[in-house]
């Protein structure tokens, strides 16, 4: 009786124990496949910024889901221009127009941008010991790139947070040091 007891607790600390990882696992972001490089046309790749552009043929991971959100969910911060003729390639997904760079504003990987969902509302981001309230106008899409809608500019990681210009300024990073920082920022 004692056996049949041990082995029934075993078999149910088991089952809970792979249900347990099981959703963690399903909570991961995996790539969700590749896209292959194109060749910008000349003047088609707008480096402001310093912008990566494709390279013909090589393979580029693309993503449908970002990390999970938290109460401090860890990013990249890149910059990135809202301007008009800036690299970011167009008006803002969220409201159609551009935006200053003067005005701290920001883009969020696929995942985070959630169709939409957190469009026009504002983030907390903290770096370098400070931090900075910056409205959503943007998706940095990770599931499409190296065309002419996204100028020619590979697919954007799962974990960007891309930024003005006065993100970057009002977390008193130095100019000459902008354009990849560890950040967090947390769900509204």
């Amino acid at each position: 009786m004692k056996n049949q007891i041990c082995t029934g607790v075993f078999a149910l600390f088991f089952l809970l124990l792979v249900t347990k990882w099981s959703s963690v696992e399903t909570q991961t972001c995996q790539p969700s496949g590749k896209i292959r490089g194109r060749k910008a046309p000349p003047g088609q790749c707008n480096k402001e910024n310093d912008s990566d552009c494709c390279v013909q043929g090589k393979l580029y991971t693309i993503y449908k889901c970002s990390p999970q959100v938290s109460g401090h969910t860890k990013a990249k911060l890149t910059i990135n221009s809202f301007e008009k003729g800036g690299d970011g390639d167009g008006p803002s997904e969220c409201d159609n127009q551009y935006h200053s760079d003067d005005t701290p504003v920001v883009a969020l990987s696929t995942g985070w941008f959630n169709n939409k969902q957190r469009c026009l509302n504002y983030i907390t981001i903290y770096g370098n010991g400070r931090s900075v309230q910056a409205k959503v106008v943007d998706e940095c899409e990770s599931t499409m790139g190296c065309d002419a809608d996204h100028d020619y500019q590979p697919p954007c990681p799962n974990n960007i947070v891309d930024a003005s210009k006065a993100v970057w300024k009002a977390l008193g990073i130095p100019e000459s040091d902008w354009g990849d920082l560890d950040i967090s920022w947390p769900d509204a």
